[in-house]
């Protein structure tokens, strides 16, 4: 399998690099970030142990995509896209929280509601939902950004409280992010799709609030098919959905959930194909074209070696 699963570049005026648990960023002069989409895949805050073909590729492709679509509404740190697996983007300030909007009851949330939780992240919700049931109105649930291990939940009145991002900065990435998830929601529906929960990235430069890193892919996103979603509901069936949960699903399934002591189960070359065409199928999807992914010979780090230099001598 053609993967590329870690990378060890030296490009020009590099000056450090990040190993996440997706992308490898590269701290180009304390002024660019060229952040790489690697072909890991991660769940439960764990990377697993073999990569998905093309998915680096998808996951960027899909990012640069929404980037662009959402420039005119809130400023992002995209400059280009050098290589099919990279975006090189302004170096901001992170914010150490993650920005979750849901519009639905489901996943992790459908979890907590289940064990009785009527309280997410501050936010009360209302009693008697079903699962994937849309809330009122779209809420925010955000998340502490950990360096390693789990994010953890938390409340804007915590987040405020204990000054991990000022009240206007934190205003603004609210209003952000309902502006982000409202115009996702647009462009899914013209698909097909329901956006159904998502999460942002924020940091700052020269005292601008600025949208970083991926945006409504795959991997930070769940999207239900809107055809036959209420025949569904009304049924209590399960809803057809393009996310990374079928990945969740089947760990699982085979007893894994990233706590201590779980074993991974085995990935074998057949599961990984089947869900790099999961991830295909979503692309196709959400960008109305297929995907093109590189030749099975090609040597994709020497590739993405060669597009990100050229592009940085250039500029």
């Amino acid at each position: 399998m053609n993967t590329v699963t870690e990378t060890n570049f030296n490009f020009p005026r590099q000056k450090s690099v990040y190993h996440g648990k997706v992308r490898d960023v590269y701290n180009i002069d304390d002024d660019l970030l060229v952040m790489v989409a690697t072909d890991r895949i991660s769940a439960f805050d764990v990377i697993l142990p073999k990569g998905i073909p093309g998915k680096g590729q998808m996951l960027n492709q899909i990012a640069a995509t929404f980037l662009d679509a959402t420039a005119d509404i809130v400023p992002n740190w995209k400059l280009a896209t050098p290589d099919p697996m990279v975006t090189v983007g302004l170096r901001c300030q992170p914010f150490a929280v993650e920005m979750i909007i849901r519009g639905y009851l489901t996943g992790s949330a459908w979890r907590e509601y289940q064990k009785g939780c009527r309280v997410l992240c501050g936010v009360p919700l209302p009693d008697g939902m079903k699962e994937n049931e849309a809330f009122p109105e779209p809420i925010i649930t955000p998340t502490t950004k950990a360096e390693a291990g789990h994010d953890e939940n938390i409340s804007r009145e915590e987040i405020i409280a204990q000054g991990i991002v000022s009240k206007q900065d934190y205003e603004q990435m609210e209003r952000y992010t309902r502006m982000l998830f409202a115009r996702g929601t647009e462009i899914a529906a013209q698909k097909g799709l329901i956006l159904v929960d998502t999460k942002y990235e924020f940091g700052k430069r020269d005292g601008q609030v600025i949208l970083m890193d991926e945006i409504h892919t795959p991997d930070s996103s769940r999207y239900f098919y809107a055809n036959g979603f209420a025949e569904r509901q009304q049924k209590g069936e399960a809803q057809r959905q393009l996310s990374k949960e079928f990945v969740r699903q089947w760990l699982i399934e085979n007893g894994f959930m990233g706590q201590v002591g779980q074993q991974v189960p085995e990935m074998t070359d057949e599961i990984c194909q089947n869900i790099s065409a999961r991830y295909q199928e979503l692309y196709r999807e959400i960008t109305g074209a297929p995907f093109v992914p590189a030749p099975a010979d090609e040597n994709l780090a020497a590739r993405i070696e060669k597009n990100v230099t050229r592009w940085l001598e250039e500029h």
